[in-house]
Order: C-alpha cells, then structure tokens, then sequence
C-alpha cells in the first residue's frame, strides 16, 4: 500500500511536470497555436496540480487491478504495454477526434501523439517497476 501511495503522488507529479513541459516549450506554444482562440489566459495551478495527483492515483490503480491480465513476465513489460493501451485510449483517441471534428495542422496533432506517448511510456516504466500487487 505504501508503494502504491509513493508511485501515485510521484506519477502525478510528474504528470504535472511532463504536461508543463511538454505543453508550454516554444515548440509546442507555436503548434499549439491553433487553440488561441479558446484557450484560458491564466491557468489555476491548485486545480491542475490536484486533477494531475488524482490522475496520479487513478491510473496507478488501474495498472494494479490489470497487472495479471497485461502481457509480459516482468513489471516493467506490463507497464510499457499499459503505457500503449493508456496512450491509446488517451492520446490517440483525441488526436483522431481532432483530426475528424477541428482543422488542427497535422504536426499539431503529431507532436501531440508523440508527446503523449513519451509521457505515458515514462509513467508506465515507473508503474511496472514499482508496482506490483499483493498476494
């Protein structure tokens, strides 16, 4: 429970970290570009920190309750293929709803595609190392 607790508030830390990063770099301000019109001018930190900590521990949680059913012998091949199914249904699945309902440029929604999966590939690492279920 303990290691679940550490790897969850350490997740969504980082959670935090990597979208600051990933999200406000030069590069990614000028792709994202796009989204001026409907972005917030300021954003409030305590709401992003807190959704970033229960994103944190939810989707730790989620890696344990799938543990058993994700493929590989070892921790740290079932976290890098819940990073992928977690990549899928997070980052894929919006880009393509992007692609279909808004005109985004396409290296918009490709660095969000690889934004995305370097973060969850990073998550994921640190689930399948740290984590793992009790018997």
């Amino acid at each position: 429970m303990a290691s679940y607790v550490i790897v969850s508030i350490v997740s969504g830390i980082l959670f935090g970290v990597m979208d600051g990063v990933l999200n406000a770099n030069p590069v990614a301000q000028r792709l994202y570009q796009v989204f001026q019109p409907i972005a917030k001018k300021s954003l409030n930190f305590v709401a992003g920190f807190t959704i970033d900590l229960v994103y944190g521990f939810v989707i730790a949680g989620v890696f344990l309750l799938l543990y058993q059913a994700l493929p590989g012998s070892i921790g740290l091949l079932k976290g890098i293929v819940f990073a992928l199914l977690v990549w899928f249904f997070r980052v894929v699945m919006q880009a393509a709803s992007q692609w279909l309902m808004y005109t985004v440029p396409m290296k918009t929604l490709l660095y969000s595609l690889a934004a995305g999966l370097g973060e969850m590939l990073i998550l994921g690492i640190i689930y399948g190392l740290f984590l793992k279920p009790s018997m």
